[in-house]
């Protein structure tokens, strides 16, 4: 009896333990968990991370080869500025030339921020693991909120000084004599168009009297 109860407790125990395997192995492939993938850091460079966050994707080519590990900030004295250091893990097998652009883009107009590397083409001279990559700073949303802003504030201004008449615009469009002698030529012309290759003579000056 005692044989039995062990030889039950045995296949349940087998049970769990092949229940917490495939349950352990689902979380890692959803978490794109990477314990057994061959990869190196890498450290960014900004100003402005425009609210890139922790596990956000690195991009290279278009393509995602790794993730956005840590975000760190460290002040330089001798610019007087808080830099934002954001440290990335990549694929093992990816080169990235000294001459590359990096900066941080948006999935879509409002989407997910993520780090963009577009490789450049000096190969011989490929980035190290660990090393510190100035990038690219994104331009910040009240930025172009000021920039559209002074858009509108412009075109609101050439609008008025048309409806005021001033400029050529509002006069062609508001002022009648303008408007009355473009109809007059455009009328001869239609009348006459030899005009149109007619060349004038110029008057020669008189000579000067010494």
């Amino acid at each position: 009896m005692i044989f039995g109860k062990s030889r039950l407790e045995f296949k349940v125990g087998i049970f769990v333990f092949i229940g917490l395997v495939i349950l352990m192995t689902f979380v890692l492939l959803i978490g794109d968990f990477r314990v057994w993938a061959l990869g190196y850091r890498m450290n960014f460079s900004f100003n402005f991370a425009n609210g890139v966050k922790v596990g956000a994707p690195v991009r290279f080519c278009g393509v995602d080869v790794g993730e956005v590990k840590g975000i760190d900030f460290v002040y330089v004295p001798e610019e007087y500025k808080t830099k934002v250091i954001i440290r990335g893990w990549l694929r093992k097998e990816i080169k990235i030339p000294s001459d590359s652009r990096i900066w941080i883009n948006t999935l879509g107009l409002l989407g997910e921020k993520y780090v963009e590397i577009i490789p450049g083409s000096d190969y011989a001279h490929c980035f190290e693991a660990n090393q510190v990559i100035v990038g690219n700073d994104p331009v910040a949303m009240h930025e172009v909120t000021r920039l559209a802003k002074n858009i509108a504030d412009n075109l609101d201004a050439i609008i008025t000084k048309v409806k005021n008449k001033e400029g050529t615009i509002g006069k062609l469009l508001y002022d009648d004599a303008l408007y009355n002698e473009l109809e007059a030529f455009i009328s001869d012309i239609r009348r006459n168009p030899w005009k149109l290759f007619f060349k004038t003579k110029e008057k020669k000056a008189p000579p000067k009297k010494q």
